[in-house]
């Protein structure tokens, strides 16, 4: 069913830790890959695409790195997660109701709709803030 891809395990890492240090350090990625155990070069390919989104700054050139985009409590798992992985599709049926012709028609499909509800529900509801060490009091 919904299963996290490594890339988006990666990406949740990543970012979590970056929005662990100060809004004003720039962090170099090699720093970041080192502390989260992540291939620095799939690391540098999930933060492009952060940094298109906005959920990251990125900064080109001697003394470059990343900084989050947003404040921590500003940027949901939801969007963490949807930016590498997609939209939060249950079954096929929820994705593209043409996919299926028996949306319509089939018991099961509400079903899927109020899964995928409750799971981007579950995910829109954290912040990164929320995730970082220094505001959870019982790591």
């Amino acid at each position: 069913m919904m299963e996290l891809t490594r890339k988006g395990e990666y990406a949740i890492r990543g970012i979590v830790y970056l929005a662990g240090k100060p809004l004003d350090k720039v962090c170099l990625l090699s720093d970041i890959a080192a502390a989260v155990d992540v291939p620095p070069t799939f690391l540098a390919k999930i933060f492009q695409q952060f940094s298109k989104m906005g959920l990251v700054k990125s900064f080109r050139g001697t003394g470059g790195g990343f900084m989050l985009g947003r404040p921590p409590e500003k940027i949901t798992l939801l969007e963490v997660v949807e930016a590498v992985e997609g939209p939060i599709i249950p079954n096929r049926c929820v994705g593209a109701p043409s996919d299926c012709d028996r949306s319509a028609r089939c018991n099961v499909h509400p079903v899927w709709m109020r899964v995928q509800d409750e799971v981007r529900g579950a995910l829109l509801g954290v912040t990164l803030k929320e995730l970082t060490s220094e505001s959870d009091a019982d790591n």
